[in-house]
């Protein structure tokens, strides 16, 4: 029997969100061009907060802006290493590193959560030290070249405990895992805190530490 740690990344494990940094970073080092693009990522921006689109069409867009459509993975490759490197250089909590040793060194499997691409999600994840990655897939053509389109859901909100309840039976552990530990910093995680056994609210913001301190949930600091 296997207990699990999973952690969500973006604000939980990292201090600052990810998805938007990682963009630029490829920009800047691929094709410093796409930065004049910035004004229409700027309005596709005020449209999903506007409600005109979702968080997956969101992503989308925003890739194919600074990007690209198609990219081959070989070119991404060292663009996902460097940017995985400076984000676990200065943009991981302290709590989040003595949280990972705690829990491996308890047994636990310990898994990464995110809605942030696997695409370099997978190399901070083994940075880390952890030992397996659910996240947003990209679709990858028979070329190798990677799309700027999302393969199946965006791993958020219900989707992130689909994709965990998905992984937990292609790993062999439904019924048979044990004790849950789940971390997360937002309210959209509602759905895998209730599944875990015990959920852990990480530098909440507003509406989740209400609901924590509602459900009697745990409620951790791990510093800026």
């Amino acid at each position: 029997m296997s207990d699990l740690a999973i952690y969500d990344m973006d604000r939980t494990v990292t201090k600052h969100a990810t998805y938007t940094p990682f963009l630029l970073h490829c920009a800047l080092r691929r094709a410093p061009w796409r930065l004049l693009l910035l004004p229409v990522v700027l309005l596709s921006m005020f449209a999903y907060a506007a409600r005109l689109i979702d968080r997956a069409r969101l992503k989308e867009i925003n890739h194919r802006l600074l990007l690209g459509a198609r990219v081959h993975s070989r070119e991404l490759e060292p663009l996902v290493d460097s940017f995985a490197d400076t984000q676990v250089a200065s943009n991981i909590r302290p709590g989040a590193r003595r949280a990972i040793a705690r829990d491996k060194a308890e047994g636990r499997r310990v898994v990464l959560a995110t809605a942030s691409y696997r695409l370099y999600a997978d190399a901070i994840a083994r940075r880390l030290g952890f030992d397996d990655v659910i996240g947003t897939g990209s679709v990858t053509g028979l070329d190798d070249r990677v799309h700027a389109k999302i393969a199946g859901d965006n791993c958020y909100g219900p989707a992130k405990m689909q994709m965990i309840a998905d992984w937990v039976e292609r790993s062999g552990l439904k019924g048979v895992h044990g004790h849950v530990r789940f971390y997360s910093d937002h309210v959209s995680d509602r759905p895998a805190f209730e599944w875990a056994d015990e959920p852990v609210a990480v530098n909440p913001h507003g509406k989740l530490r209400r609901l924590a301190e509602q459900r009697g949930w745990s409620v951790a600091d791990w510093g800026a």
